[in-house]
């Protein structure tokens, strides 16, 4: 099994998904939640960052966490994968360890 990593800060506020991305290891995933969110957005300059990363690692995003921001699904990354609660517990227990970027 692989490792799930969390990570809930903007990435223009700081660097906690260019580290992520940096270290995961190919077949990771990443789950962007809080303001983490703002790393799922298309056209921003993290955008080529995540873009790049997705050929080995795969991405979620915290709905409810979109919705409490303002952030509309046609805003996202294509192919980053929108998940609720219920789905967040799945990814957890489907990978072998969790690592939060705090």
């Amino acid at each position: 099994m692989s490792l799930i990593h969390t990570v809930n800060k903007s990435p223009f506020d700081r660097n906690t998904l260019d580290s992520c991305l940096r270290l995961a290891a190919k077949g990771s995933s990443v789950l962007l939640i809080e303001d983490g969110v703002y790393g799922a957005i298309k056209g921003t300059e993290k955008s080529d960052l995540v873009t790049n990363a997705m050929s080995s690692i795969a991405f979620y995003v915290l709905g409810p966490d979109l919705q409490a921001r303002g952030v509309s699904s046609d805003k996202l990354i294509s192919g980053i994968k929108i998940v609720g609660y219920g789905d967040f517990v799945d990814l957890v227990a489907q990978h072998s360890a969790t690592q939060a970027w705090l």
